[in-house]
């Protein structure tokens, strides 16, 4: 059995790719030698037990820690305390007795010795904290797998059921976040079965763009949030996590004599950024959106067939870095804004990261729907009109140098023939208006759905899952060692590298303790496990089914195939490709219930306007562009030469329009229906209101029992007083039977 570790702190003794003269060689390795040592001893008068070891790389050193049972019950002391003081939900009330016998989950174990090290000394803590001034060479603090239960856990995936893998155990090993994302997965998964058998019946029916499809989504979209809220209240009850914020350790780089308007103020003042990156996205998206839609469409000269792979180009050359800059920007303005908690913090990054996510998810379509389908012929005349234009006056700047090409005879932009050209002018485009209209593509929202739903849910499963293997393997192949996985669980023979600190022997507890050190080193070069990006790509699904599944009602099918190996690819993921994730208490998903709730209000706007748009008429079951039997073919189009065009589009648009606002109002009121109905039917009478009401009055009985009050409800009797009074005989004599009783007599 190898030793037990809580907690591994990465130190790095030499920075890693670097290179210094002697003098700065000296100056670091005195610096490193003093905070090490520091740190050693900061670990050790604190009562814990820490020992360094060798990293994999030269200059890092793991320190390993381990934490005493009297260290670990005076922690389970502060914390418990601390819970009744702030009102916190408890299984068990303070005593003098329990903390040595209490049952502990090991996540909450890990989570009291790694809050302990890394919390501010105002918090009670250590304040190793990785990037702060006095520990710049503390790298990270960080836990180690259990690996019997990730296997344990990892054979359960052959059974035949959504994989929620007792979410108890899920609790015990990571923590209330990840097995609350894991409920929230499950539980979104079976929701998906509705609208999955949904979208199959009215797919098979040949019924596009049904109105009552998109109510039904609608409907199905606010029951689901609206469970889910109170599906957070009854575990937070369950858990004894509810206000868990309440006792959140402070984050280091808090200033407490902040004030509140000046955290509001730079909470507005990123308000102009996020706006500017908005913009910028949307002009990027756009124009690659035109570029694919028609300027692709539209040019047939040479290499036409690998024109078309310009759009994707741009966009991974593009899309990619704007998001990282924005994303690095967003951090350092979410820092700015001084937050005092970690989940703060986190829900206001996660809100700003979200919005350009989401636009970049949803924009394509929303152009394809709005733009391309209904005006798909007018747009691609204006960029037909505009791209001869250009190509007139750049022939005639070539001309105006002298720069002559042969000349041909053909079909003009009029159908005249005999017209002479230049072939390095308009005959690289496409001329015949009638041509380019046969060149849209009446079926571009079946297929973005399809991309969206099928081929990108592939993708981010191999990216999850294989291409972790993939570069791992490169990795380890630049480094000299062949192609292993460093995960600790590697197969087949594999070159060992001694380290001067392993033991020497051939006896089972060296060779163990190898092993153990070995499977220590692989974890340390994994990355660490951000529950943000599991919470993202399941709230940008639900966006694609309660937006866009009008379109194509096999989405949610798609979607619901997708989670049932969404489950186990998160699970893999954490079990083998990243670090063990820190418990941390919460009682709610966060900012993503609040996006969940945005998205649904915004599917009764995008669905009432496509299903106005673009559902047939009556006995008509052919999907396309058909708006409305009485609009005809002109008023369909843009066209600024036509006032009736024009106007007709205008009408079109703010019909539209209208129709949006008017399914918003009717949200709102279907939102506040079912809200009633669900706290009627599930919150008020259930046993967790009935619990979360008994704790609170349990511990305010608690306090006035400890201060000898009388608590409400109990029977006090007491003791008749000794002292002596003067009217003692007046209150021996009572009349009142007397004269009931002669009452009685004359009756």
């Amino acid at each position: 059995m190898p030793p037990h570790v809580d907690v591994v702190i990465v130190f790095r003794a030499i920075q890693k790719g670097t290179s210094f003269s002697k003098e700065q060689v000296r100056q670091n390795a005195v610096k490193a030698e003093k905070q090490y040592s520091k740190l050693i001893d900061t670990l050790t008068r604190a009562g814990l037990k820490a020992v360094g070891r060798r990293g994999e790389s030269q200059g890092q050193l793991l320190v390993m820690v381990t934490c005493p049972q009297n260290v670990l019950a005076n922690l389970i002391r502060c914390e418990r305390n601390s819970d009744f003081l702030y009102g916190l939900p408890m299984s068990k009330m303070p005593s003098t007795n329990e903390y040595e016998s209490a049952p502990l989950s090991t996540a909450d174990r890990i989570r009291l010795v790694h809050g302990f090290i890394s919390s501010t000394p105002e918090d009670r803590g250590l304040g190793i904290i990785p990037g702060r001034k006095e520990w710049d060479l503390v790298e990270s603090v960080m836990v180690l797998h259990d690996h019997d239960f990730n296997d344990h856990w990892i054979r359960l995936w052959t059974r035949h059921r959504i994989a929620n893998v007792e979410l108890e155990k899920i609790r015990d090993q990571f923590g209330d976040s990840v097995a609350l994302y894991f409920f929230f997965l499950t539980a979104y998964t079976r929701a998906l079965i509705f609208p999955a058998a949904l979208g199959a019946i009215f797919y098979l029916c040949g019924n596009p763009y049904s109105a009552l499809y998109s109510t039904l989504l609608l409907l199905w979209s606010i029951v689901f949030v609206e469970w889910w809220r109170l599906q957070e209240r009854i575990l937070s009850v369950r858990w004894c996590t509810r206000g868990s914020w309440r006792v959140e350790k402070r984050r280091v780089d808090h200033l407490p004599s902040f004030p509140w308007w000046k955290q509001e103020t730079r909470m507005m003042a990123g308000l102009p950024v996020i706006l500017l990156f908005a913009t910028i996205l949307a002009v990027i998206l756009t124009g690659i959106f035109v570029l694919e839609a028609f300027v692709t469409q539209l040019y047939k000269g040479p290499g036409h067939r690998y024109v078309a792979f310009a759009p994707t180009i741009l966009f991974s050359l593009l899309v990619p870095r704007l998001l990282a800059m924005y994303q690095k920007h967003a951090t350092s303005f979410t820092d700015w804004e001084n937050h005092e908690h970690q989940s703060s913090h986190s829900s206001s990054l996660a809100l700003k990261v979200f919005t350009l996510s989401a636009m970049n998810a949803y924009l394509g379509l929303a152009l394809s729907a709005f733009v391309y389908v209904p005006f798909g012929e007018s747009v691609m005349h204006f960029v037909q009109s505009h791209l001869f234009t250009g190509g007139h006056r750049a022939l005639a700047l070539l001309e105006k140098f002298n720069i002559n090409f042969n000349a041909t005879s053909h079909l003009g932009a009029g159908g005249s023939a005999g017209k002479t050209v230049s072939a390095a002018g308009l005959s690289i485009w496409e001329s015949d208006r009638s041509n380019a209209r046969r060149k849209l593509n009446s079926s571009r929202l079946q297929e973005q759905m399809f991309a969206f739903t099928v081929t990108n849910q592939v993708v981010d499963t191999f990216t999850e899952i294989g291409l972790p293997y993939v570069l791992r393997a490169v990795e380890s192949f630049r480094n000299g060692k062949g192609f292993r996985n460093n995960n600790g669980k590697g197969h087949g023979k594999k070159k060992r590298v001694a380290f001067d600190d392993e033991p020497v022997g051939h006896d089972a507890h060296g060779r163990e303790e190898r092993e153990f050190l070995e499977r220590v080193r692989s974890e340390v070069a994994l990355p660490e496990y951000d529950v943000f990006t599991d919470y993202s790509e399941m709230v940008t699904q639900f966006g694609y089914v309660a937006l866009w599944s009008t379109i194509w009602p096999l989405a949610p099918v798609m979607a619901l195939l997708n989670n049932y190996i969404e489950a186990r690819s998160d699970a893999f993921k954490i079990a083998m490709h990243t670090r063990r994730p820190i418990p941390v208490r919460t009682d709610t998903i966060g900012p993503w219930l609040e996006s969940l709730s945005f998205l649904t209000w915004l599917s009764a706007l995008t669905n009432s306007a496509l299903v106005y748009l673009f559902r047939p008429p009556q006995q008509e079951h052919e999907l396309g562009t058909a708006m409305n039997a009485n609009v005809t073919e002109e008023s369909q189009h843009l066209n600024h030469h036509r006032p009736n065009g024009l106007a007709a589009t205008r009408e079109l648009l703010m019909s539209a329009l209208l129709i949006a606002m008017l399914a918003s109002h009717g949200y709102l009121v279907m939102r506040v229906v079912v809200r009633h109905l669900l706290n009627r039917a599930i919150w008020i009478g259930s046993k967790e209101m009935k619990e979360a009401e008994h704790v609170e009055r349990e511990m305010k009985e608690k306090y006035l029992s400890s201060l000898g009050q009388c608590v409400p409800g109990e029977n006090v009797i007491l003791e008749m007083s000794d002292e002596k009074d003067e009217w003692a005989n007046f209150w021996t004599i009572d009349e009142g039977m007397d004269d009931i009783g002669k009452m009685v007599k004359d009756a």
